[in-house]
């Protein structure tokens, strides 16, 4: 009998490539939870997005409440952090938290995270975080790198493939800050 994983899921496009993968040894079941992501808009749109590939591949997935106070109030003081700064590992750890309660509470075996796929994120922080919560839960985490052997690329395509689109941002406020301050070329914060 497989373990129960339960995966957290950043969107869709990194989904695909991680829930195939992941459905080869374990009994996967998806966890939608990202109060970072912004505006409202925009989480819509992700969560909508990944119904559509959930039902498509008949996928498992819990859709979490959407406690974008409490990320705010989390994060506080680290506004001016760059992509893949101090602000990243409590993002992770928000996440993550929430998905490791929520596996406790129905018995999941192992908790995983999409996340290591994008190339934008430090998978040593994603890790970090994920095996700091598992030794709080008593609860396995699986430290991945999904964007090695190509992952992020394979991800991708597959989602082309289907007609779902990457998005050009992390997702927090701060990250489209950045985002278009560097296409602008200008510094982040002075």
């Amino acid at each position: 009998m497989k373990k129960k994983l339960l995966l957290h899921i950043c969107c869709a496009p990194c989904a695909i490539y991680v829930f195939k993968k992941l459905e080869e040894d374990y009994d996967v079941t998806g966890f939608f939870y990202n109060p970072n992501i912004h505006p409202f808009k925009e989480y819509e749109f992700r969560r909508k997005e990944l119904v559509k590939v959930a039902r498509k591949f008949d996928w498992k997935v819990v859709y979490a409440d959407y406690d974008m106070k409490r990320w705010f109030q989390l994060t506080r003081g680290y506004e001016k952090e760059p992509e893949r700064g101090l602000r990243c590992p409590i993002c992770f750890y928000i996440r993550f938290k929430r998905t490791f309660e929520y596996a406790e509470e129905y018995g999941f075996d192992i908790v995983t995270s999409t996340l290591s796929i994008s190339p934008y994120k430090s998978t040593d922080q994603i890790n970090e975080q994920g095996i700091k919560l598992s030794k709080e839960f008593d609860i396995d985490f699986l430290p991945e790198n999904f964007k090695k052997k190509d992952g992020y690329s394979i991800g991708k395509k597959m989602a082309m493939g289907i007609g779902i689109k990457h998005q050009n941002y992390c997702g927090c406020v701060y990250s489209i800050v950045e985002k278009k301050l560097k296409e602008r070329n200008k510094p982040l914060f002075k």
